[in-house]
């Protein structure tokens, strides 16, 4: 479980087919261990590797599994690529963001840059999007200043945000990850089943 607050940035060193090297600074690594998760550009990976950098950073690895690979942008990844990084949230953390999976639900399309940064959605998630609502854009959680059509949100990028992350750097026509809030999927799932009786009718 993640928060969406960015903890820094990293930098694609090395692809080998479905396996990603991703350098970053130490700090962001001390604790890591094989088999921990860390989220890429809002998608969750496992740690699979850990090694020494230029002295400056260390490195990790990570699989992109077939799934992953189709339903996020990590299968563009190429070496230089810069990407957001952050760790699990701990119980004892602050949860200043909102709370996110790392499971990527649909990609969209930027059609106008931070700061007022609007984008397309993937067909069915313009449900979930609700004005004052939270949405996670690459791995950032926003609140959604405007969702006035069905397949298009805008949000208020800070200065901060556009600097510490990359989203300040992303061009309309950029694919970005999105993940909806989740207690909108659950309260989706539950009034359907709400709509049905035991027996498997409907009321």
């Amino acid at each position: 479980m993640f928060t969406g607050l960015v903890e820094g940035l990293g930098t694609v060193v090395a692809r080998a087919g479905a396996r990603l090297r991703i350098a970053a600074l130490p700090a962001l690594l001390d604790d890591a261990r094989v088999g921990d998760s860390i989220a890429v550009d809002g998608c969750c990976l496992t740690v699979v590797a850990l090694g020494e950098g230029d002295g400056s950073t260390r490195w990790w690895e990570a699989d992109v599994s077939e799934e992953t690979a189709v339903r996020t942008t990590l299968d563009g990844l190429v070496e230089g690529d810069r990407v957001n990084l952050e760790r699990p949230v701990r119980l004892a953390d602050r949860l200043g963001g909102h709370l996110v999976q790392g499971h990527v639900d649909g990609v969209g399309e930027v059609l106008a840059p931070a700061p007022k940064m609007q984008v397309r959605l993937p067909e069915g998630l313009g449900r979930y999007v609700v004005e004052k609502g939270s949405i996670t854009v690459d791995g950032v959680s926003l609140t959604v200043a405007a969702a006035a059509a069905a397949d298009t949100f805008t949000v208020a990028v800070i200065p901060h945000t556009a600097a510490v992350t990359t989203l300040g750097g992303k061009a309309v026509g950029h694919r970005v990850n999105l993940e909806v809030d989740l207690v909108a999927k659950y309260v989706e799932r539950l009034l359907a089943g709400a709509a049905t009786d035991p027996g498997g009718q409907q009321r």
